[in-house]
């Protein structure tokens, strides 16, 4: 087999590739999205403040809903656990563009709407990360995980500059009806996927121990857990980035469009970081990655001032094109060291522990910006990105993990 037959491989399995077709459709739609809500909450007279609330609230109902969502994706079929989260979504979007449409739409409206998204999204990520080692041979998994990457990263390539478009010219609204019919698209091709080796509920036992024993396959690696620490920092001091850059577009770089290349930038980053994920394969990937994840810190540093656009958007393409590179070794390697009726669960615990902050660092990120000023949130946030992920490497639990296949390197 050929190199880029080899890196492909998983597309030539039918079951991923319908899971890689419509999860990569929906991916153009959360493209699109991201920058339409932050400036639809700016067009109807909001603040950074509100912002962070908006944002704020799709955290804070992901917390509070995925350690849920990881249970019944273990206990359930997990593509029908994404369907319904799929179409509970689509409904959100149809409900927000219209209201967005109407002119009636207000700050509080746009976060209850996300916030139900949140909800919706802690029952799919969960499911999803558990899904993928169903849908593909073991040998090709982290090909799979970087091909997952490459197209999420590419939908955001092509969404933030058509956002930026549709936001000038129709209005955010048009933005969210669109995101919602890549939805109903991620659901159809779910309903049409036969993964292998289905949950069995056979040894099910209350919802509270199955919870328990997700923690103790956590705490039984301890590389998993220093990592989900440093993964919280990273996650809350980044919302210095996502909250204060479009305010710092709107005022100083040119609005929309300027955002969107920003955004642009980053996402082209991330497609770098899965198509090195395809090929490189370290034998202590961690030790690697967090070092690597030192860049991170150039996106809120490079808002100093600020830096030309382009600037900053180079700043974004290395520090998210590391972190996707990152992402795709841990992802591997959870799938590859938690036992698949467990993997759903520990996935759960990693996304809660990333994201628990979060809600808080969006929330304080306004007012901490008007009481130091900008400059001093974005220098503290790049410094504490700096010092997590630079002790987190000196762990000795991280620097000696590595693969549970190591014939299977790639590339």
């Amino acid at each position: 087999m050929s190199s880029r037959g080899k890196l492909l491989g998983p597309l030539s399995e039918p079951q991923f590739r319908l899971l890689w077709i419509g999860q990569t459709t929906s991916a153009v739609g959360d493209g699109l999205t991201f920058l339409a809500i932050a400036f639809a909450v700016l067009h109807i007279g909001g603040r950074a403040t509100d912002l962070g609330l908006v944002f704020a609230a799709f955290f804070a109902a992901y917390v509070s809903f995925v350690l849920v969502g990881g249970v019944w994706a273990d206990r359930l079929p997990r593509q029908l656990v994404m369907v319904a989260a799929d179409v509970l979504r689509a409904v959100v979007q149809v409900i927000i563009g219209l209201l967005l449409w109407t002119g009636e739409a207000q700050v509080w409206q746009l976060a209850i709407g996300v916030a139900v998204y949140g909800a919706a999204s802690a029952f799919f990520q969960p499911a999803s990360t558990g899904l993928i080692p169903q849908t593909v041979g073991a040998g090709r998994l982290q090909q799979a995980n970087a091909l997952m990457s490459i197209s999420r990263n590419a939908g955001s390539i092509l969404g933030p500059p058509i956002s930026g478009l549709i936001v000038a010219f129709a209005g955010p609204a048009t933005v969210f009806l669109i995101d919602a019919a890549t939805f109903g698209i991620s659901a159809v091709s779910l309903l049409l996927l036969k993964p292998i080796g289905q949950v069995s509920s056979e040894d099910r036992q209350s919802f509270l121990a199955e919870l328990g024993g997700g923690w103790r396959e956590v705490i039984a690696r301890p590389w998993i857990a220093a990592a989900l620490v440093a993964w919280g920092i990273g996650n809350t001091t980044g919302a210095a980035f996502i909250i204060l850059g479009p305010v710092i577009a709107e005022r100083q770089l040119g609005g929309a469009a300027a955002w969107g290349l920003i955004l642009t930038g980053g996402a082209i980053g991330g497609v770098i970081g899965g198509l090195l994920a395809l090929r490189i394969r370290p034998r202590h990937p961690l030790r690697v990655g967090f070092a690597i994840m030192s860049l991170v810190a150039l996106g809120p540093l490079s808002l100093v001032g600020p830096a030309p656009v382009l600037l900053i958007a180079c700043a974004f393409l290395l520090g998210l094109g590391a972190a996707e590179l990152t992402n795709t070794w841990w992802y591997t390697l959870l799938q590859e060291h938690v036992p698949e009726h467990a993997r759903s669960r520990v996935s759960s615990y990693d996304w809660l522990v990333s994201f628990i902050f979060q809600p808080l660092g969006f929330l304080a990120v306004g007012p901490l910006s008007e009481a130091i000023g900008f400059t001093a949130t974005l220098v503290g946030a790049a410094s504490l990105l700096l010092v997590s992920y630079f002790t987190l490497g000196l762990l000795p639990s991280i620097r000696s993990v590595t693969w549970v296949r190591e014939g299977d390197a790639a590339g």
